[in-house]
């Protein structure tokens, strides 16, 4: 089943059961994917890479949004934020552990040919392209150097 067709049935069964926060978010999605798919210069359907990194930017946005929260002391806020982020992070692929997480990214730089941190520009384009929605970019950044530092 798509991820399309996923969000919709969720909705729908959202939608029965009263659940507010869900319907909620489902729909805050649903309109993401259609400004997406309406935007200028795009043609074609949004594939589940697109709807990946879509959903990335909104489960990016509802952490941030929790952090402000808490520090201005507004709790009911932060928890409304967080809720919405686990209905978002259940649409998104399992994140990577560390380790696997180091074994994609040797195979990137083994791909990349990559000798030392001065390629780490090249490393990052191509771990951003095939790690999107596994690990945060932060992540990949810091294990990224890492394992440049070490070559």
């Amino acid at each position: 089943m798509a991820l399309t067709d996923q969000i919709n049935e969720d909705l729908k069964s959202a939608m029965l059961a009263r659940d507010e926060v869900r319907k909620l978010t489902l729909r805050g999605i649903k309109k993401e994917i259609l400004e997406a798919r309406t935007a200028p210069g795009f043609s074609g359907e949004l594939d589940d890479q697109a709807m990946i990194k879509i959903l990335s930017k909104m489960l990016k946005q509802r952490k941030d949004s929790a952090a402000i929260y808490e520090q201005q002391n507004r709790p009911e806020l932060a928890a409304n934020e967080l809720a919405e982020a686990a209905i978002i992070q259940s649409y998104m692929p399992k994140a990577l552990n560390a380790e696997e997480l180091e074994a994609a990214l040797m195979d990137i730089i083994k791909q990349t040919a990559a000798q030392g941190p001065a390629d780490m520009g090249k490393v990052m384009a191509a771990a951003s392209k095939v790690l999107s929605g596994k690990a945060e970019g932060r992540q990949i950044s810091e294990a990224v150097k890492r394992l440049l530092s070490s070559l």
